[in-house]
């Protein structure tokens, strides 16, 4: 450790160096998850605010600073209320972080799954789906429990089937608006409300299926599978990152390194058209 360094009347030490880093970084991940929202606006306004009841403080103007000061001690309060949504999603990218969160994808619930689940059927059913330009949306529970999403649709608690998922996206069904869940091997529920996600990076020509499958891959380690209404492009979204325009083959090899974590063979998806829309 190195003795702290004198610069005028600061004397700078170790601890401070690490302060000063973990604050900067902390700021910076605060901007990230504000960038290209409101929200920004709304947190400057407070910083804003909070710097000239530092400045008039130290003026002495007792008015304004008392004045100020009460505005401050509800500002957490404030934040707390006007800042939910991103708080939410700053907590859970660092759950997501947690090595608690890795171990539980590893954990002896997780292996049952892998053995009892085939992936055929939904491999089969998005290529039906993707040649009649049916829209389909649906997700894969990883590690992150989806209860939360099954609760808001139809439960089913069904087997897996190629007729049953043509069934239930076939644009006459009840069941078709909406996304299914697949947990533990089988179909928990249809009709799911996912969470949209408000990037403002996500491409314009992504609509609202996709932005729901990237709102809860951001939200979750979920895996989801998409195919476009409009275009009958197939894509797989997880972590945030869409795999757009994957074949039959492209599909089951990204389904088995996503969900089971079997790399596809050298090869398998070379001179594809899938590509990677951030």
């Amino acid at each position: 450790m190195f003795d702290p360094v004198s610069i005028g009347f600061l004397r700078i030490g170790w601890i401070d160096v690490v302060d000063v880093v973990l604050v900067t970084a902390l700021f910076y991940q605060i901007y990230k998850l504000l960038t290209g929202s409101v929200a920004l606006r709304i947190f400057l306004g407070f910083l804003s605010v909070y710097l000239v009841y530092l400045v008039v403080k130290a003026a002495g103007m007792e008015l304004l600073t008392t004045i100020l000061g009460q505005f401050m001690s509800v500002g957490v309060l404030a934040g707390i209320i006007l800042f939910q949504q991103e708080i939410r999603r700053f907590l859970l990218n660092i759950g997501k972080a947690t090595a608690f969160e890795r171990m539980r994808m590893f954990s002896w619930r997780r292996e049952p799954v892998q053995q009892r689940m085939s992936i055929t059927p939904f491999v089969e059913a998005a290529k039906s789906l993707s040649a009649k330009n049916t829209g389909a949306l649906i997700a894969f529970q990883q590690a992150s429990d989806l209860k939360f999403y099954a609760e808001s649709g139809d439960l089913l608690d069904a087997s897996v089937s190629k007729r049953l998922l043509l069934s239930i996206f076939n644009k006459t069904s009840p069941l078709h608006d909406g996304a299914v869940i697949i947990a533990q091997g089988r179909i928990k529920a249809a009709r799911c409300i996912l969470p949209v996600s408000e990037n403002p990076d996500v491409p314009a020509a992504l609509g609202l299926r996709h932005r729901a499958a990237i709102g809860l891959s951001e939200a979750t380690d979920a895996v989801v599978l998409v195919v476009s209404e409009e275009t009958g492009q197939i894509s797989l979204v997880q972590g945030g990152e869409v795999y757009r325009n994957l074949s039959g083959a492209d599909l089951r090899a990204r389904l088995n390194e996503f969900l089971f974590d079997l790399h596809a063979k050298p090869g398998l998806v070379k001179g594809t058209a899938a590509e990677v829309a951030a």
